[in-house]
């Protein structure tokens, strides 16, 4: 798949069918996770691959925009490294540029997938820690639900020219 049909064609799919995602094809996805800039090449990612249905039944229920978990043959936690010195600052914007590689990686090899959202919300952020045994210093930020689509979607274009400045506001 070309990138630029890629981003334009990319969807949330958030129905799957129950057929599992081979490892190999989650490491795929994982190396273009891992790929991503990072402030400084500090890379301050870390990934929990989730593919034990009950773990993703659970949580399915602690995070309320998540049902699709009950449905998803696999899931990657995507976490932040709060122990990376020299941008610690940054590691939101490097795990936000992982989760967006993955998304692409996961649509370029014919899977489904959906961000959903973990960080800032410091509720999830504890019952996922507790879950999954997740050190302190570990911050989940983002998971990504995946699996072969049970639901077709087209792309949409959502170029705006009136959000585009030159130069000035």
């Amino acid at each position: 798949m070309e990138t630029m049909d890629a981003i334009l064609t990319r969807r949330s799919i958030r129905k799957y069918s129950p057929n599992p995602v081979n490892r190999d094809v989650i490491e795929n996805i994982l190396k273009a996770g891992m790929n991503a800039p990072s402030a400084g090449d500090e890379q301050p990612w870390h990934f929990v691959i989730i593919d034990q249905h009950d773990l993703l039944e659970k949580i399915s229920e602690l995070h309320p925009y998540a049902k699709m978990l009950k449905s998803t043959p696999a899931a990657v936690l995507v976490c932040g490294d709060q122990h990376a010195p020299k941008y610690k600052d940054f590691w939101i914007q490097d795990c936000s540029a992982a989760s967006q590689n993955m998304l692409l990686a996961a649509h370029d090899l014919g899977l489904g997938a959906v961000w959903i959202g973990v960080y800032p919300v410091e509720k999830m952020i504890q019952e996922l820690r507790e879950l999954l045994n997740i050190p302190a210093h570990i911050t989940p930020f983002s998971m990504i639900a995946m699996g072969y689509p049970a639901e077709e979607k087209s792309g949409r274009m959502r170029y705006d020219p009136s959000r585009i400045h030159s130069n000035f506001w």
